[in-house]
Parts: C-alpha cells; sequence; structure tokens
C-alpha cells in the first residue's frame, strides 16, 4: 500500500476528525464531540509546544495518524514521548501504516532528547499488541488508574 508520512498540519484536521472519532469509537467514547475533538486536536497542530499529530496519507486520503505528547517521567527524571494515540483505518492494518507511525514517534523522541517512547493499550486490543510486541520494547507491570472528576 502505498502511503506518504507527515507532520499535520491545521489544514489537516477536517480529514483527520473522522479518524480520531473512529478511533475514540473503537474506544467505546460516549458522546464522540467533533467540536470537542477540534478545540482538544488542533493544540498539536502548528506547534512543538503539546507534541505532535503524524498522518499517514494515500491518494484516497488519510490512512491512520499518531498523536505524541511531550511527557515527562519523575522515576528517570526524563522527558519521555508519549504515544497516546495511534489509528489505523481498518483497510490499511498490517499494511506498515502502524510500524511507520510508530517509528515516527522513536524519532521523535531521539530528535527531543526524550529518554523513551512510551504508550498503552487495551487489554483486550490483540491486533495491536501483534504490532507491539513486534518492537524490541519492554512492558510496564504498572497497572493505570483513572478516578473521574
Amino acid at each position: 500500500m502505498d502511503f506518504t508520512l507527515r507532520r499535520a498540519e491545521p489544514a489537516d484536521l477536517v480529514a483527520l476528525l473522522p479518524l480520531i472519532e473512529a478511533y475514540q469509537a473503537f474506544y467505546e467514547v460516549t458522546p464522540v464531540e467533533s467540536a470537542l475533538n477540534q478545540a482538544f486536536f488542533s493544540r498539536f497542530l502548528g506547534s512543538d509546544d503539546v507534541g505532535w499529530i503524524y498522518v499517514a496519507d494515500s491518494k484516497d486520503g488519510p490512512l491512520g495518524f499518531a498523536c505524541f505528547y511531550r511527557h515527562k517521567s519523575s522515576l528517570t527524571a526524563t522527558d519521555t514521548v508519549l504515544m497516546n494515540d495511534l489509528f489505523v483505518v481498518e483497510t490499511a492494518r498490517g499494511s506498515g501504516v502502524g510500524r511507520a507511525l510508530i517509528n515516527q514517534g522513536l524519532d521523535l523522541a531521539r530528535e527531543s532528547g526524550a529518554s523513551c517512547l512510551e504508550w498503552s493499550t487495551a487489554p483486550d486490543n490483540a491486533t495491536a499488541q501483534r504490532l507491539y510486541d513486534s518492537f524490541p520494547v519492554r512492558k510496564s507491570t504498572w497497572l493505570t488508574y483513572e478516578l473521574p472528576v
């Protein structure tokens, strides 16, 4: 499958919103709110302060995206890059799009002087885990908790 990988620009947000919403629907987010997504994800476009969004493009439109956050680890007293979101449209899965986006995150981590690229996934997301396990990763033994406010 032919695709190009590039940093998303503000003009890309309209084309990315359906992928962002599909990603949220996959993780059963309800309700999915386009206006909220537009405001939130626009922070990653046109500035390096918060992080970056990269998009995999084909002649027919975007095939996937990854959103990378500037992050910090107080345990190691280092900066890290958190791949908080990775989504590839179903028809492009297994074509190298996800791998290319992860490698882009690794490059971003190196370029920004971060100590690592980190991410998490749902325990039942076996498709993503097959891709993630193909990298020389160290799986965390930490549990994640969420306390609604």
